[in-house]
């Protein structure tokens, strides 16, 4: 599901009228085996006067049971039907081994294995991230920012997760007079942190200890000792409640000083970058409300800035005697405004940067002497740098036809320089110090690709329109290698997300190369449920417009078939999470488009999880997919939904991936797809659910191993193109 989904102009002329069942990989090796087929135990699930009908609904465990000393009767079954399925993948794509190994060492050849992050200043240091040769984790370090300074290691990452199969880094943050350092950790991949404090004069771990906390962290207060954090609730894993804590006691003497009680609504806590205030917000996808303490006084009152209404999102900055906020107040694509911080509320708004109706506002910077805006024009992320009085208005210009740029860190105010990032499908990632006003750039540091064969200029890039079948333009950024001969033979593999506005990016993947150098096109759809082409993008693709995501991608297909990209026969599609979701949908509404689909992490059973508010994220995303407990919704659920839309009929091959931790799709809805469409499907097509036991929803979390299940999706693909080099 879910995570902050990855379309049928029917063209004449072209054959689509049959999957690929006698595709390349018919002679291979699995149809031999036998594939595990689940128990039938069935249940009915009755609402609204509607009956379905699951016969999987069994592999749902609670977290009590995955988590017992001895597994139970089903807990066994369970374990016993996912290992039972990664070892017929394993049998299946056995005769890949080699290629999976030479993918899996050529991607992580290409990354430099002692890299280091660009430094950025805070009070009297410069912080970085390095890496250490044949090191799968980061070392978190400072240096005093005087000459002949030396480092200070405050996290060695390859010595705590030695001992580790799965360590996550959360949050860091140092207390505001350098001394001490909390840091979040979670070693289950279930995104339930542990926080930990260390005195970084003496190297020694404080005994302080915090669980069940959120990703961020900890937020210091002023005082050095006394630090805000968000709690989970242990079930649902949303993030309900704020605690203050004082150094030096014990987490049972904390004090909660706000609670969500709107379970559609999650709260999160941080320090505004003035360091002047500690800022509490919560939200949900319509609505948000913000909440301010003087970090002076950490013991004090908090005041709400704008107290919550339906469909009014706000976020806040400080600077000076005023917070600055972007907002939808009367402004769709969102508008930029500043209020006395002694007169917050909406009716104090002045308006900074008006609504536009044509470019949405993303986000904002605030300096001294200047503003930066991170604008979407034409679906691409522009930086619009102006001065307080109007003077030296300007956008940074770029050459890429489509490109990715965005502010990094800028913590300082009095400066006129403004460090962003920049990447493109044919441009590692660059970071860069632009001078405001001279408009001279500095280039720190570009993403180095380890391979002497390796050239930007070697990479084609463009930017196409497919027609989505009610008339709107669709865009699509497309990346090649030169001499790529492009024609109906070509194999091409199409992504996309296209959820909670979270639009798709057109940056660079050195692993994607892996691809592109044997000869496949790659693009990615920018399709309706994102929010490349303004904020009524995304309105335009959810709720009860949520097939308009799936149409568009299918569209997108189509499109790159009529113009001789490639052909069904040669044709890929990829998605993860709410992407996955997409990949379901695709599957049955027009299976014979593609000759492979990978679904990772997929949200396939839309219906079952949203009518179920104990199961992880599900009530605060009602406004995404609507609630199902309104017939309306429950309906329109049900016509697209994965799960519940399995058919007796033919589907290309497929590989669906999965993590047993996962918090965020639990394991047991791609589980039970899996063994739906074993148990329907007319096609003797490759179907196999790689399971990882150890993981949940980003996979394995070393900088290294998380390219095996990388080499797994390209081996997949390769071999059924009878590319086996």
């Amino acid at each position: 599901m879910k995570t902050k989904i990855i379309n049928l102009l029917l063209i004449s002329g072209v054959f689509l009228t049959a999957c690929n069942t006698e595709n390349k990989s018919a002679v291979k090796s699995y149809h031999s085996l036998e594939a595990p087929v689940a128990k039938i135990v069935a249940k009915e699930l009755t609402a609204h006067g509607d009956t379905r009908l699951d016969n999987y609904f069994w592999m749902r465990l609670t977290d009590e049971q995955k988590n017992a000393e001895k597994p139970d009767a089903q807990t066994q079954d369970v374990l016993d039907y996912l290992n039972a399925e990664n070892d017929y993948k394993n049998a299946a794509m056995k005769h890949t081994e080699g290629l999976q190994k030479k993918l899996y060492d050529e991607i992580v050849g290409r990354i430099k294995k002692d890299d280091s992050s660009v430094p950025y200043n805070d009070n009297g240091y410069s912080y970085y991230t390095r890496y250490e040769k044949g090191m799968d984790y980061a070392l978190y370090c400072r240096k005093k920012l005087e000459d002949d300074a030396k480092e200070e290691i405050m996290l060695n990452g390859p010595e705590m997760a030695k001992d580790h199969s799965y360590y996550g880094f959360g949050g860091q943050s140092v207390s505001p007079d350098n001394k001490l350092l909390a840091f979040a950790i979670d070693t289950v991949s279930r995104r339930r942190y542990v926080l930990h404090f260390k005195n970084l004069e003496t190297g020694e771990m404080l005994s302080d200890k915090i669980e069940n906390a959120g990703w961020g962290g900890a937020v210091w207060a002023n005082d050095n000792k006394t630090v805000f954090y968000v709690s989970k609730d242990s079930i649902t894993l949303r993030q309900d409640k704020i605690y203050r804590h004082v150094l030096g006691t014990d987490q049972s003497q904390d004090e909660l000083v706000f609670e969500e009680k709107d379970e559609t609504f999650s709260c999160f806590v941080y320090k505004s970058r003035s360091d002047k205030y500690i800022m509490i917000g919560s939200d949900q996808t319509l609505s948000t409300e913000y909440r301010y303490l003087d970090a002076d006084t950490p013991n004090g009152d908090w005041k709400i800035i704008q107290p919550r209404e339906k469909n009014l999102e706000y976020n806040v900055a400080h600077f000076g005697d005023h917070f600055y906020i972007r907002t939808n107040l009367d402004a769709t694509n969102f508008k930029l405004v500043k209020t006395p911080i002694t007169a917050t509320t909406k009716e104090n708004w002045e308006d900074v940067i008006p609504h536009r109706e044509d470019i949405l506002l993303q986000s904002f910077v605030v300096f001294n002497d200047h503003l930066v805006l991170q604008e979407r024009v034409n679906g691409l992320r522009a930086l619009r740098v102006m001065k307080w009085n109007g003077d030296n208005d300007h956008y940074i210009k770029f050459n890429d036809p489509a490109y990715l740029s965005y502010p990094t860190t800028n913590l300082d105010f009095d400066t006129n320089i403004l460090r962003y990032g920049y990447t493109s499908l044919t441009t590692p990632n660059s970071t860069i110090d632009y001078n405001m006003d001279t408009k001279e750039q500095v280039v720190l540091k570009e993403q180095e690709v380890v391979d002497p064969n390796f050239s930007k200029d070697n990479y084609v890039s463009e930017r196409r329109y497919a027609t989505a079948r009610d008339g709107v333009k669709v865009p699509i950024s497309i990346v090649y290698k030169k001499g790529t001969e492009i024609s109906n033979k070509t194999p091409l593999l199409l992504y996309s997300y296209g959820s909670y506005g979270s639009s798709t990016e057109p940056s660079f993947r050195s692993d994607r190369l892996s691809l592109l150098d044997r000869g496949f096109v790659f693009a990615m759809a920018h399709i309706r449920g994102g929010q490349e082409m303004g904020r009524y993008w995304y309105e335009d693709g959810k709720l009860l417009k949520k097939k308009n995501t799936f149409t568009d991608f299918i569209d997108c297909g189509d499109y790159l078939v009529k113009e001789g990209f490639t052909s069904p026969e040669h044709m890929y599609a990829l998605g993860g999470s709410a992407g996955g979701l997409l990949m379901g949908v695709i599957l049955n509404m027009k299976p014979e488009l593609w000759n492979g689909v990978v679904a990772a992490v997929p949200f396939v059973d839309v219906v079952s999880t949203m009518m179920d508010e104990t199961i992880p994220l599900t009530t605060f995303e009602f406004d995404e997919w609507g609630n199902p407990k309104d017939k309306e919704y429950y309906e329109y659920m049900k016509s697209y939904s994965p799960y519940d839309n399995v058919e007796a009929k033919e589907y290309p091959n497929i590989l669906v991936t999965t993590g047993y931790w996962d918090s965020q799709v639990q394991y047991w809805e791609p589980a039970k797809w899996t063994a739906k469409l074993r148990e329907l499907k007319t096609d003797d097509n490759l179907l196999i659910m790689d399971c990882d036991m150890e993981t949940g929803h980003g996979g394995a979390s070393g900088r290294f191993a998380r390219y095996k299940r990388t080499a797994l999706y390209y081996a997949f693909m390769l071999d059924l193109e009878e590319i086996i080099e």
